[in-house]
C-alpha cells in the first residue's frame, strides 16, 4: 500500500505477528534503478519474512530490480498488476498490464531467471469490460506458464478510467467466487485472496477455499487485529505482547531511527490505530497527532501519549454503574 507499509510500519506489525508475510510499498523500477536504494529498500532484519513489491513493465529492468531486491535480503519478489491509479497507468504498469498477459509473462520469466526467490503476481479479477471469468482464467494460465505459481487476487475488477484509486477499492463489486473458481481450476497454484476482508473470522472462512488471505487497510488502521493471527492460523500459542508492551518495545527502535535522522511523525503515524476500540484510543491519537509533528519531538511524546491512555483507562475502570466510554 503506497505511503503505508514502509519500514517503520512493518517493524511495528512484526512486533504483533511473528509469521505474517509483510509487503513493502510498491517500488517502481525507475525509482529503484535511478534513486536512493538504501532509502527505498533498507529494512530491519526483524521484519522477515518480507516481500518486495515492484511496479514496472520492462522485463530487463524488472529482472535487474529483482536481483537488487535479492541482494538486499528480501524473501519474495512481487509484481504489482493491480494498482489502477492514473500515474501508474501512465508508466505502463499496474492494473493496465492485465490487458497484456503476454508481457506480464515475459516480465515474470525474466525475474525468475534472475533470482532464486519466489516471484509472485498481485492482480485484479479484471479491468473495465474485460472482466469475465474466462479472461481472468486466461490471464492466470499465460502467466503461470511463465513460472509464476503464486497469485494474490484482489477480488474486484479495476476501472482504468472514471474512478479514483480509493473508489476502485470499494465501488466495483467483490467477486470472491471468481477467486475460489480460479483455485479450483488451477489447483496446483497458490491462490491468495484480497479485498474487503476485515476480520479473522472472515479470513478463516476464505481459507476454506483458497491458500491464503491478504489483509490491507484494516490491518493498517487497526494493527492489533493481527494479534490473533499467529495462534489462530499458525498454531503458535506464544503470548502476544499487549498494546502497551508494543509501545514500549517500539521505543528503542524509535530512538535509533531518530538518531539516524528520522522524524518522529514518520514513525508514529503508523501507530495511531494501535488502541482502536480501547478506552483512551482517541486521547492516544490526538496526543500523538498534535505533539509528534513538533520540531525536536522524541520518545517522550510516545511515553506521554501512553500515559494518557493509562490515565483514561484507570478513570473509566473506577466508575461502576456507568457505561464505559470507548476511545
Amino acid at each position: 500500500m503506497m505511503d503505508r507499509t514502509d519500514r517503520h510500519c512493518r517493524y511495528l506489525l512484526r512486533l504483533i505477528t511473528r509469521h505474517t508475510l509483510l509487503y513493502t510499498e510498491m517500488v517502481t523500477t525507475h525509482a529503484l534503478l535511478h534513486g536512493d536504494r538504501d532509502r527505498l529498500l533498507g529494512f530491519n532484519s526483524s521484519e522477515h519474512p518480507v516481500a518486495l513489491q515492484l511496479g514496472g513493465s520492462d522485463p530487463v529492468a524488472l529482472a535487474d530490480c529483482a536481483r537488487i531486491g535479492e541482494e538486499y535480503g528480501y524473501d519474495e519478489i512481487n509484481l504489482n498488476v493491480g494498482c489502477p491509479s492514473d500515474r501508474v497507468q501512465s508508466g505502463r504498469f499496474g492494473a493496465c498490464l492485465m490487458a497484456e498477459p503476454g508481457l506480464v509473462a515475459e516480465c515474470v520469466a525474466s525475474m525468475k531467471e534472475a533470482v532464486a526467490l519466489p516471484v509472485t503476481v498481485k492482480c485484479r479479477t479484471g479491468i473495465d469490460n474485460r472482466d469475465s471469468f474466462k479472461e481472468l482464467a486466461g490471464f492466470i494460465q499465460v502467466v503461470s506458464d511463465a513460472g509464476c505459481d503464486t497469485f494474490i487476487i484482489h477480488a474486484r475488477k479495476a476501472f482504468l478510467q472514471g474512478l479514483s484509486p480509493k473508489e476502485n477499492r470499494t465501488a466495483p463489486p467483490l467477486k470472491y467466487d471468481y477467486v475460489y473458481r480460479i483455485k479450483q481450476q488451477f489447483s496446483g497454484l497458490e491462490i491468495i485472496i484480497n479485498g474487503g476482508i476485515t476480520d479473522l473470522d472472515s479470513t478463516e472462512s476464505h481459507l476454506r477455499h483458497v491458500d491464503g488471505v491478504m489483509l490491507g487497510r484494516t490491518a493498517y488502521h487497526e494493527p492489533y487485529m493481527l494479534a490473533g493471527v499467529d495462534a489462530r492460523l499458525y498454531r503458535d500459542t506464544r503470548k502476544v505482547p499487549g498494546r502497551d508492551e508494543i509501545v514500549n518495545m517500539m521505543l528503542p527502535y524509535i530512538e535509533m531511527e531518530l538518531a539516524n535522522g528520522a522524524l518522529l511523525k514518520h514513525i508514529t503515524r503508523h501507530m495511531l490505530g494501535l488502541f482502536t476500540g480501547e478506552p483512551g484510543a482517541r486521547h492516544w491519537r490526538r496526543y500523538l497527532g498534535h505533539h509528534a509533528v513538533k520540531r525536536g519531538a522524541g520518545t517522550e511524546v510516545v511515553r506521554e501519549a501512553l500515559e494518557k491512555v493509562s490515565e483514561f483507562s484507570n478513570t473509566a475502570a473506577v466508575r461502576p454503574g456507568s457505561a464505559q466510554r470507548r476511545g
